[in-house]
C-alpha cells in the first residue's frame, strides 16, 4: 500500500507546535512582555496563516471532488466537529463539578457551551472556577481561528461555483479575493476602531492566504516539480516582508513557498501520521491543557523548560487519544485522514512514492 510523497503531515503538525510554544510562553508569564514574547506571537500569526494556505488547498480540493453538498458538508463536519465539541465539553464539566451549587455558575457554564459549540467563543470564552487568577483567563484562546475555517467551508462551495464559470478568469478572480483580503485589513486598520485588529483577523481579512491555498491545489503536479525553486522564493519574499513595512503583501507568497517547498522537496516523507494524525488535536487541546499546567504549579516548580516539556507530552498523549478515541472513530472509512495514518503505519519503514495525486486526498478527506 503506498501514501503519498508530501509532508503535509508534518508541516501542520509543527505549525501546530509552535502555536503550542508561543501560548506556554504567554500562559507562564514567562519573557512576558519582551521582545521574546513578541517574536513568539508573531511565529504563531505566521503558523495559523500557515494552517489557512493549507486547509486552502485541501478543503477546496475535498470540495472539487465531493459528490455534492451533503457529502462535502458530511465530510467537513466528521472532520471537525467531534473532538472540537469534546474539547469545549470537558472543561465546561470540570467547571460544574468545582462550582457546583455556586449562584450564577450553572449559567455562565450553560451560557459558554452555547456559545463554544456554535464556534462564538468571543462572547463567552471564560468558565467560573477556572484560571480566574492567570494571567488569561480564557479557557481555550485558540479556538478563534476555527470560526474562521468553519466561515470558510460555507463558502467555498459559492466560491468553487463561481470560479468554475470563470474560464480562464480563474485566476483574475482569485486575484480579486486576495486584493479584497489586503484591502478590507487596510480600510480596517485605517478606521481607528478599538477592534481594528480582531476585525481585520477574521474573513474576509483571511481569505488571501485561503486564496493562496487554492492556488496551490490549482499548481499542484507544478509545484512538485518545482519545490526547490518554491522554497527559495518562499524565503526570500517572507523575509523581504518581515524586515521592510512595505512589503508586507509578500508574506501570503514568502508562506506558500515555504510550505509548497516543505510539502515536496526531495527527501524522507517525515510521515507524521505515522500513528495518527495528532496536529489538529494538538491544536485544540494545548490551550487549556498548559493552562492546567500553570494553574496546577507546573511552570513554577519545574521552571519554564521543564513545564513546556510537561505540557509537550501531556498535550500529544491527549491528542493521540483523542484521535482514536474520537476524530478517528467519526470519520467515514473511506476518508483519507483514516487511510493515510492505517497505510503508514502498515508502510513504515518502507513507505515509497506512489502515483498519488491531490484528486485522490480530496476524493477521501
Amino acid at each position: 500500500m503506498g501514501t503519498s510523497l508530501n509532508r503535509f503531515d508534518a508541516l501542520r503538525l509543527g505549525l501546530a507546535s509552535m502555536v503550542l510554544l508561543y501560548h506556554a510562553v504567554v500562559l507562564s508569564g514567562f519573557q512576558a512582555d519582551t521582545s521574546i514574547e513578541d517574536s513568539l506571537a508573531l511565529l504563531a500569526e505566521l503558523s495559523i496563516q500557515g494552517f489557512f494556505i493549507i486547509s486552502g488547498a485541501l478543503v477546496y480540493g475535498s470540495w472539487l471532488r465531493s459528490r455534492g453538498l451533503a457529502d462535502y458538508a458530511g465530510k467537513r463536519v466528521r472532520r471537525l466537529y467531534p473532538a472540537y465539541a469534546v474539547i469545549i465539553l470537558i472543561p465546561a464539566l470540570i467547571s460544574l463539578g468545582l462550582t457546583f451549587g455556586q449562584p450564577g455558575a450553572l449559567s455562565e457554564i450553560v451560557g459558554y457551551v452555547g456559545a463554544n459549540l456554535v464556534f462564538l467563543n468571543f462572547l463567552q470564552p471564560e468558565l467560573p472556577g477556572l484560571f480566574e487568577a492567570q494571567r488569561e483567563t480564557v479557557v481555550n484562546g485558540a479556538l478563534w481561528t476555527l470560526k474562521i475555517e468553519v466561515m470558510f467551508y460555507v463558502i467555498v462551495p459559492v466560491l468553487a461555483w463561481g470560479l468554475t464559470r470563470l474560464g480562464r478568469a480563474w485566476w483574475l478572480a482569485i486575484a480579486g479575493l486576495v486584493l479584497t483580503a489586503f484591502a478590507w485589513r487596510e480600510a480596517v486598520f485605517a478606521s481607528g476602531h478599538p477592534l481594528s485588529e480582531q476585525l481585520a483577523r477574521q474573513l474576509p481579512g483571511q481569505m488571501m492566504y485561503f486564496a493562496a491555498g487554492m492556488v496551490m491545489w490549482r499548481l499542484w503536479p507544478r509545484l512538485k516539480t518545482h519545490a526547490r525553486m518554491m522554497l527559495l522564493i518562499g524565503i526570500v519574499s517572507l523575509t523581504l516582508s518581515l524586515l521592510v513595512e512595505q512589503l508586507d503583501a509578500l508574506r501570503v507568497l514568502g508562506l506558500f513557498g515555504l510550505i509548497a517547498g516543505g510539502a515536496f522537496l526531495p527527501g524522507p516523507p517525515l510521515n507524521a501520521a505515522r500513528w495518527g494524525d495528532v496536529s489538529y488535536g494538538v491544536y485544540i487541546v494545548h490551550f487549556p491543557m498548559v493552562q492546567a499546567l500553570v494553574a496546577g504549579g507546573v511552570f513554577t516548580a519545574l521552571g519554564f523548560a521543564g513545564g513546556l516539556a510537561v505540557s509537550a507530552v501531556l498535550v500529544f498523549a491527549l491528542s493521540y487519544l483523542l484521535w482514536w478515541w474520537v476524530e478517528k472513530p467519526a470519520l467515514r472509512r473511506d476518508s483519507h485522514y483514516r487511510k493515510v495514518s492505517e497505510e503508514r503505519a502498515e508502510d513504515w519503514p518502507n513507505t515509497k512514492p506512489s502515483n498519488w495525486t491531490p484528486h485522490e486526498t480530496a476524493s477521501r478527506s
